[in-house]
């Protein structure tokens, strides 16, 4: 059975360099306030079907909507020239004052051009804006492989690391 390594990473308030956004032409980032089931399942496809991304293909839309519905959870939406290239999902946990950062990507087409960086620079900003003590996310070998890289140049320390053992 192959070995995926996976990564624990977190960002205290108290250790965040005062990230500002940097602003590009033509990009908006946005929260997705309508709730749209289909931007997140398009994007859990698109994105997820490089890094073996599967746990909720086989959802129901009825457990869509309950996952999307919850009111902890946001979904920010990237776009340039008004065409969708990434997403984040996140979940603020208010026992802890902190945002779980689930699930981010660019589409394939868009990848290798920095977006990603941009993505997480904006979520950072915004999340440090809220106020909150800690942005936390895992990563695996089998996701992009500058995921890892991206997290730790934006100040994010390694808390928890394992290997799993993974089915194809």
């Amino acid at each position: 059975m192959p070995k995926v390594q996976r990564f624990f990473l977190e960002l205290k308030k108290a250790k965040n360099p005062n990230q500002s956004i940097i602003s590009t032409k033509n990009v908006k980032i946005f929260l997705d306030t309508k709730k749209d089931v289909n931007i997140n399942k398009f994007f859990y496809r698109q994105v997820g079907k490089d890094h073996f991304w599967r746990d909720r293909l086989l959802w129901s839309d009825k457990e869509w909507n309950k996952y999307i519905n919850n009111k902890s959870l946001v979904t920010g939406i990237m776009k340039i020239n008004g065409e969708l290239i990434g997403f984040y999902e996140q979940e603020y946990h208010e026992t802890k004052n902190e945002i779980e950062l689930i699930q981010m990507g660019i589409l394939k087409e868009y990848q290798g051009k920095k977006f990603g960086s941009l993505l997480l620079r904006h979520i950072i900003y915004e999340g440090f804006n809220k106020n909150v003590e800690r942005i936390w996310v895992h990563t695996c070998s089998l996701d992009h492989k500058h995921a890892l890289g991206n997290y730790l140049s934006k100040g994010f320390k390694i808390f928890k690391e394992e290997t799993i053992n993974f089915t194809f």
